[in-house]
């Protein structure tokens, strides 16, 4: 049969967008016809290894080639056999239904309740003891569950949730807003760290409108860290001076102890030489942390699994 191109194809350059995504949707079960059809060479017979009426298959494969526009088939009474452009077409839609499949076997993978994947979000103050702590402890019932483990501040990983690329996250301050749920979990108090050397270092307790006059190392614009130690400075009566601002606790610490500044921080999950932490008295210093998730969004089993873990944990989810 000679190549022929249709004079009425479906698909032109100046299809829009909605064109596009209406043939998507008749288009992908016909390629695995097709690719059925090209396999045996044989329309009854690939009709009934695919359980489809052979009526139906003739018509998808002649819609097909009507809507590329090429001939893909050299018909022979009974059986059928690639032209050139058909053969061309196999290879891409062998490895498009490939991916499609392995694609399929991911997200089953995933959703698996004994072996599935939670992506789960924290702050990098939790990182170094909290979470490692938590997966310990869900682990010991759900050994086999994955986890693809993202480190972020608040906003960010807020962010992510509502690409769709994360499941939960925990997360300070609680957020409330409408398309999200939030559950409280703990609190976790805050202390003045200040260099070992320092005139307020001989003190165990402190105002924090004493370090009124103090420069001060914070995380930068958009951490809730950083919104919480505004907020506190700014009910003590000040607005602090701040020096460096920076992306990590554990970096703000080393730049108090290096003289550089004081700093409102959540304990260390280990002590740092040469810094002296102070409980403040007032205002009342401390961080709400939270779980959060997206509204309606349906949990995998092990999604679930473990968010009812974390919700169990309210009152004891950081380490004492």
């Amino acid at each position: 049969m000679v190549h022929q191109p249709s004079s009425q194809a479906h698909l032109s350059p100046s299809s829009d967008t909605a064109d596009m995504a209406e043939m998507s949707k008749v288009l992908a079960p016909r390629l695995a016809y097709f690719a059925g059809v090209a396999r045996t060479e044989h329309v009854t017979r690939a009709a009934q290894e695919m359980n489809v009426p052979q009526s139906t298959l003739s018509r998808s494969m002649a819609r097909l080639e009507q809507d590329l526009g090429v001939d893909l088939f050299a018909r022979h009474g009974r059986t059928v056999s690639l032209t050139p452009a058909g053969r061309t077409f196999l290879t891409s839609v062998e490895r498009a239904l490939a991916e499609v499949e392995r694609a399929a076997e991911e997200v089953r993978a995933d959703a698996d309740p004994a072996t599935g994947k939670v992506a789960f979000g924290f702050l990098h103050t939790m990182g170094a003891e909290t979470v490692p702590g938590l997966l310990h402890a869900f682990r010991a019932d759900h050994p086999r569950v994955r986890f693809s483990l993202v480190q972020n501040y608040g906003e960010a990983m807020l962010e992510r949730l509502r690409a769709g690329e994360l499941d939960l996250c925990l997360t300070s301050p609680v957020p409330d807003a409408p398309d999200l749920v939030a559950r409280r979990l703990d609190e976790q108090k805050l202390r003045l760290v200040v260099p070992a050397d320092h005139s307020l270092a001989v003190r165990r307790r402190i105002r924090l409108a004493e370090a009124a006059d103090e420069t001060f190392v914070t995380l930068e614009p958009g951490y809730g860290l950083r919104r919480i130690t505004d907020d506190l400075c700014k009910e003590a009566g000040f607005k602090p001076r701040i020096a460096f601002e920076g992306e990590e606790a554990e970096t703000l610490r080393g730049l108090v102890a290096a003289g550089l500044g004081v700093a409102l921080l959540p304990p260390p999950a280990v002590p740092r030489p040469g810094v002296v932490e102070l409980t403040v008295t007032a205002p009342r210093a401390a961080r709400e942390i939270g779980v959060a998730w997206l509204e309606g969004h349906p949990d995998t089993p092990p999604v679930a699994a473990f968010k009812k873990f974390l919700l169990s944990r309210r009152g004891s989810l950081l380490p004492t």
